[in-house]
């Protein structure tokens, strides 16, 4: 995979200060950042959040899914212990793009679930890809993770790049009734630990 860092910059925020690195793609053009809290390289393990861009639920509030109570959850945690990373991949809709995300929204209004929807406009359940987090990760130093997922298959895709997940830390957050149907099936059909 052929992954050039771009630049880096401070970010504060309301949860702490960050400092914003930039990557490229150079594959598919593709940026991806990572939010990093405090010193992370080493050998100790790194509280360590992978998020795919959700505009609808990260910018936009959706109450759809649980992105972005997600995303805040992780910048919280990091920001509170003072060291940790988000890896933030730009890979809308579980990889399928943002406007084929809002027709799956669509057939879902009419009573597809998540996995069925992206099934029906011929795509993946979950077409996202891991292996970007590789070189962003050794980029930043890091070697162990405390991986802020309810997702077993990033843990299995970080371990298969040769990182340590020493701990899964659960992301328990951003259960509403909007979104009941979703969550139900991300631990039936896509594995989760909810």
């Amino acid at each position: 995979m052929s992954v050039k860092f771009a630049a880096s910059a401070k970010l504060p925020t309301q949860w702490g200060d960050f400092t914003l690195h930039g990557f490229e793609d150079e594959q598919n053009g593709k940026e991806h950042v990572a939010l990093v809290c405090g010193d992370i390289a080493g050998d100790e393990p790194v509280l360590c959040r992978i998020h795919s861009e959700c505009l609808t639920g990260d910018c936009l509030f959706s109450l759809r899914c649980d992105c972005g109570p997600q995303l805040q959850y992780a910048m919280k945690s990091i920001g509170e212990q003072g060291r940790g990373v988000i890896l933030y991949l730009r890979q809308e809709g579980r990889g399928i793009g943002l406007l084929n995300k809002i027709r799956a929204y669509e057939l879902q209004d009419s009573g597809a679930d998540t996995v069925e929807a992206n099934e029906q406009l011929g795509f993946a359940a979950d077409g996202r890809e891991y292996e970007i987090c590789g070189p962003m990760l050794e980029h930043l130093g890091v070697t162990q993770l405390r991986l802020l997922t309810n997702n077993p298959a990033k843990v299995e895709a970080i371990e298969a790049m040769g990182f340590g997940v020493t701990e899964l830390v659960p992301v328990k957050t951003g259960a509403n009734p909007h979104n009941e149907n979703y969550l139900q099936v991300k631990v039936a059909k896509m594995g989760h630990l909810l």
